[in-house]
């Protein structure tokens, strides 16, 4: 039976005042299945590992990501016109942040039973993987892109390093410090 047709019968069902066939009807046809959270273990040099397979592209729109260490030297230059926030509050925060940065996402849920690990991993704009958050890419009806090749796009990877190291104060913040000493490796 379809999803919307159990709500249906479930719902008759209670219209004509049998509540325990409606409970039957969805815990049949259209049960509830908590979701179990789990901890996702993966380290920013496993992240980092996974940009570079997949080319720096976003595997649920195609469209192609970057570093994370360019876009907050960026914002270390010009604070004013492309803010940053530890917490990427939105209204303080550049859209860049949310649309450009890559991050991982679980191709099928943890919380569903998939597997945390590189077999289930893809890369991500945060944007798009606040979205999906435990959803299943059938049930957004998304799918997955191709892999990028890191020697067409590097994600201004280069370009990154190279601004750091022709301005070595960028390594007193620490995300810079951080996303080049990853990117470095």
């Amino acid at each position: 039976m379809e999803k919307v047709q159990a709500i249906e019968s479930a719902a008759k069902a209670i219209l004509g005042s049998n509540l325990e066939i409606a409970k039957e009807i969805i815990n049949t046809d259209y049960p509830f299945n908590k979701l179990i959270s789990t901890e996702r273990k993966y380290t920013d040099k496993q992240k980092m590992a996974q940009f570079i397979r997949d080319g720096f592209i976003d595997r649920y729109s195609g469209q192609k990501l970057l570093n994370p260490g360019i876009l907050k030297v960026l914002s270390y230059y010009m604070p004013e016109e492309f803010p940053y926030h530890a917490h990427w509050k939105m209204e303080e925060c550049h859209n860049a942040y949310w649309e450009f940065v890559p991050t991982l996402d679980h191709i099928y849920p943890v919380a569903l039973g998939g597997a945390d690990d590189e077999t289930n991993w893809a890369t991500t704009s945060m944007l798009h993987n606040s979205i999906k958050n435990n959803w299943t890419l059938e049930q957004l009806q998304w799918k997955l892109y191709p892999a990028g090749d890191y020697k067409d796009w590097d994600g201004l990877t280069k370009l990154f390093l190279q601004i750091v190291e022709s301005d070595t104060e960028l390594l007193k913040d620490a995300y810079v410090k951080r996303w080049y000493k990853i990117s470095k490796a």
